[in-house]
């Protein structure tokens, strides 16, 4: 790749992902093979993003790197994202279980309705939310998607 700096070819990578790349997502787009040369370009950046004179960051979710809005930039900005296609329901749901991690379905439902039952299929269906089994019931958890599309548990 003659005349073409990694750093800069990295950081093109993760401007131009809709989502957090992970370091084989990474490597696929830039065609940097070395899993340390690619670690050590990352933390620089991430670094450099920090220090710089900038309303762009970039934040590491679960070894997954993305480009971010710095507060106050983000709150202000958040409108131009547009909405996440999510009942209004749904949501409220959503922003339970993300202050209650692991929370249990009944305990929702009898928090919040019948209606739960619909609202947490939806929230899965979307990938914001999984479940897994829990005694007769089921616990819910937020997932990295969750985490990325609402920019929530960043460094």
């Amino acid at each position: 790749m003659e005349g073409i700096e990694y750093r800069k070819l990295v950081e093109a990578a993760l401007f131009m992902s809709p989502k957090a790349m992970n370091l084989a997502d990474i490597s696929e787009a830039t065609g940097i093979a070395s899993a340390g040369s690619l670690q050590s370009i990352l933390e620089n950046l991430v670094e450099a993003y920090k220090k710089a004179d900038t309303a762009l960051e970039i934040i590491e979710l679960d070894r997954r790197y993305m480009f971010s809005l710095k507060e106050p930039y983000a709150s202000r900005m958040g409108k131009l994202a547009g909405s996440p296609d999510i009942s209004k329901g749904a949501l409220r749901i959503l922003a339970y279980v993300s202050r209650n991690e692991g929370t249990v379905q009944s305990d929702l439902v009898k928090a919040l309705g019948e209606a739960t039952y619909e609202h947490v299929k939806e929230l899965v269906e979307k990938g914001f939310v999984e479940t897994k089994r829990h005694k007769r019931s089921k616990s819910i958890k937020t997932t990295n998607k969750f985490k990325e599309y609402f920019n929530v548990g960043s460094l």
